[in-house]
């Protein structure tokens, strides 16, 4: 069995068990998805409250359900906020909180609300303090599954040769308890956490199973992502690193 066959069955699984368990909440069916799960709202308290988001003044959150309460609480405490774009190809989305009516802030969560309020931009200048990434499964090492279209690392890297990421930089997500797996293996391009949340605790990865990427592995990178993500060419072209996908 390969790796991504392996990945897929681990996804499946924890799909197929939270909605056993009737865990899963809107939107519905949760396959393909980032599940959204009860006791969501728990685990971003736990996030709220934690000093990893207290001194952050610039988050990178995924855009998915059950991180929205935690992209809202940015917004409401005066953070700002960087969401991706669907499948990175109108670039990022910067959100501003005086920028955002007061009273709005849970709408300027949601995607249609981001776009709403949010600026588009090419290329993030800002130095991100904390980078909020949803997952299907997790494991207490810090080894982490998404849905499988790899945005969540590809955004990593890109952010990362931006300069806008350090090795140093907490990566977290919120689960539920469920979600937590023995074992996910990983790929070069992968990227382990530094804490999960879930309505029950907090795990602090002390010693995560492996390092961070350093930033794209263009060796990886097929040229249909190439074509349909600007942001990603232009990385790629201030890089010098366009030169892997000459014919």
């Amino acid at each position: 069995m390969s790796v991504k066959e392996e990945k897929q069955n681990i996804r499946e699984s924890i799909w197929k068990l939270l909605e056993e368990r009737r865990i899963a909440r809107f939107p519905l069916p949760i396959r393909n998805r980032i599940p959204n799960f009860k006791g969501s709202e728990k685990a971003a308290m736990r996030v709220i409250s934690h000093p990893v988001f207290k001194g952050a003044e610039v988050i990178f959150s995924c855009p998915d359900s059950p991180q929205r309460l935690i992209r809202e609480h940015a917004l409401r405490y005066g953070k700002i906020l960087i969401m991706a774009t669907p499948r990175l190809r109108e670039g990022f989305l910067v959100l501003s909180p005086e920028l955002i009516p007061r009273g709005k802030e849970r709408e300027a969560s949601t995607i249609k609300g981001a776009f709403k309020y949010g600026k588009r931009i090419s290329w993030v200048n800002l130095e991100i303090d904390l980078k909020v990434a949803g997952s299907v499964a997790v494991t207490i090492r810090g080894a982490r599954l998404g849905k499988g279209g790899g945005y969540s690392d590809l955004e990593y890297a890109i952010l990362r040769e931006m300069g806008s990421i350090k090795d140093g930089t907490p990566i977290i997500t919120t689960v539920h308890d469920l979600q937590i797996v023995d074992y996910i293996p990983l790929e070069e391009h992968d990227v382990p956490l530094d804490y999960i949340f879930t309505p029950t605790r907090v795990i602090n990865i002390n010693n995560p199973i492996k390092g961070k990427p350093k930033g794209l592995i263009p060796e990886i990178l097929d040229k249909e992502k190439l074509e349909s993500i600007p942001v990603l060419k232009d990385v790629l072209a201030s890089k010098n690193m366009l030169k892997y996908f000459s014919e």
